[in-house]
Parts: structure tokens; sequence; C-alpha cells
């Protein structure tokens, strides 16, 4: 019996190097976490930035009127939509980051460890703006500054959160489980 065998660990899963086949190795807590930390740091820094720079000015053209920098607070999720349900966004992004812990016991994929590891630290981006941004306690407001024409706008908290929401979905497909395991449906 080998030692994942006797641990009740499944032998087929991630390896060490690449997260795909082989055995297992070691859980991915330390990619969740980095990944994670990058994501909201660099959210945190990008919306300190805009906050200071650019919060009661004139939106700045990045791409003619396709794409520019406008500071909006968002109370509602995307698009606008729930301005008065502030409280419930932050109790579901509260709830995200709980998920994304207890799956994080039984992970031992590096692309579940990224695409968590997005997620969560886009979580916890917006989770700080609705905690600590005006007026506080639970309602404030999310700072989005991204404007692309037609569209909404949104911060990079978001784009980690989309980009680690669309990876989920390709690991699923592929058959790739958090823990490691590959299935065939």
């Amino acid at each position: 019996m080998t030692e994942a065998e006797q641990a009740g660990r499944p032998t087929t899963g991630a390896t060490a190097a690449d997260g795909i086949g082989g055995t297992r190795g070691r859980r991915r807590i330390g990619v969740l976490l980095g990944v994670a930390a990058f994501a909201y740091l660099l959210d945190l820094v990008s919306k300190l930035l805009v906050v200071a720079k650019l919060e009661h000015h004139d939106p700045i053209q990045i791409v003619g009127t396709l794409l520019q920098l406008e500071v909006i607070r968002n109370r509602g999720a995307a698009f606008g939509i729930g301005e008065a349900m502030t409280i419930v966004f932050t109790v579901i992004a509260a709830a995200v980051i709980v998920a994304i812990a207890r799956i994080a016991r039984k992970l031992y994929s590096v692309p579940w460890a990224i695409a968590l590891g997005l997620l969560l630290g886009g979580a916890f981006g917006n989770l700080t703006d609705r905690l600590f941004r005006s007026p506080g306690g639970f309602e404030g407001g999310v700072v989005d500054f991204i404007a692309p024409a037609h569209f909404a706008v949104f911060n990079l908290a978001d784009s980690a959160i989309v980009c680690g929401g669309f990876l989920i979905v390709i690991l699923s497909f592929r058959g790739l489980d958090p823990d490691g395991t590959v299935h065939q449906d």
C-alpha cells in the first residue's frame, strides 16, 4: 500500500510539478495564498492610486472613448445592480472566503490553487472596500475605475474573480478536481 493510500488520499491526481497526473504530492495552500496575496495587493494599490489621483477628475482616455479610467463608487453588484443590498454582497463575499478556506484543506492541484487564489484575492479586495470605504460598516462602495465603452465599470478584484471563475469552469470541464484527481465523465 502506498503512502497516499495509507493517508486515505486517491493515488491519481496532481504531481508536485504540474498539478496533473501521477501522485499528488503536497497541498497547494502556499500557491493559493501567494496568488491571493498578489491579486489583493494589486487591487488595493490600484484603488489607492486611482482614488488619490483620479477621483473627482474627468475620465482619462486610454484608448479613445473605448477604454477610460473613471472612478465610481459601486455599492451594488456587477453593473450596479442591487445598490440597496450592499450588506448581502458583503455576506456573500465572506461566504466565498469561508468556502475557499474549506476547499483549501483538500487542495493538491496547482491550477485549482491559482483559480481559488484569484477568487480569494478578488473577494478580499472588494470586501475590504465594503468594510472600510465610506460609509463603512458593511455598506462601503467598491472603487471601480476600468471603464470600457458600453460595459460596466470594474476593478482588478472583479477581473481576478472573473478569471478565477473562468479557470474553474475550464478545470471542471477537463475533469480535474481540487484534490488533484482526474475523473472522466
